[in-house]
């Protein structure tokens, strides 16, 4: 019968179609943006905004720092049934808001927890940009202290005349100075 499958031809089915969305990356940016622009509405609608910010952006670097969710997320094979026991776990840990909850459970449900980390990544952006903050990020040859990078943000923030949402990384490569990047503008 050509109607059955085994279950690793399903996963073989399911690993090529993912291949293939995850190639299209017009789709996935596409997708991401729609998705954190409908999760913003909803924060605003409900007046939880900067509380569904800061536990999305725990969410993001819990995914950056644990192989164990990253894999649960990317890979086709788990069901949604393990991603959603999963969820109640870390929501339970983390205390997460209950619309990020139901929105991310939403996900799960329409297959697109796939691209959680983008859509999280895509609505914490929105908010720094509905807050008129411009993004910026610094790179140093040497390890700067807490004091140094408040100083730099400061200074960027006279210069450029609105609110900086510094990102920070040391490069060690890097021969010497600071490579600082604020929007398109890059000052070496």
């Amino acid at each position: 019968d050509l109607h059955v499958r085994s279950r690793r031809q399903r996963q073989m089915c399911i690993r090529d179609r993912n291949n293939k969305l995850s190639k299209n990356k017009g789709f996935s940016e596409t997708s991401a943006g729609r998705y954190s622009l409908a999760l913003y509405e909803l924060a605003v609608e409900a007046n939880n905004l900067s509380e569904i910010e800061v536990h999305s952006t725990s969410i993001i670097n819990l995914i950056a720092s644990s192989e164990d969710f990253k894999s649960l997320i990317k890979d086709p094979i788990n069901n949604k049934e393990d991603q959603l026991n999963a969820l109640r776990k870390i929501s339970e840990q983390y205390k997460l808001n209950e619309l990020l909850i139901k929105f991310l459970s939403f996900l799960i449900s329409k297959r697109r927890f796939f691209y959680v980390d983008n859509i999280l990544k895509s609505f914490v952006e929105t908010c720094s940009t509905k807050r008129g903050e411009l993004k910026a990020e610094l790179t140093s040859a040497k390890d700067l202290s807490e004091d140094e990078i408040n100083s730099i943000k400061e200074e960027l923030t006279e210069n450029f005349s609105s609110k900086i949402k510094l990102n920070y990384k040391y490069d060690k490569s890097l021969i010497g100075g600071l490579i600082v990047q604020v929007g398109s503008t890059m000052v070496d």
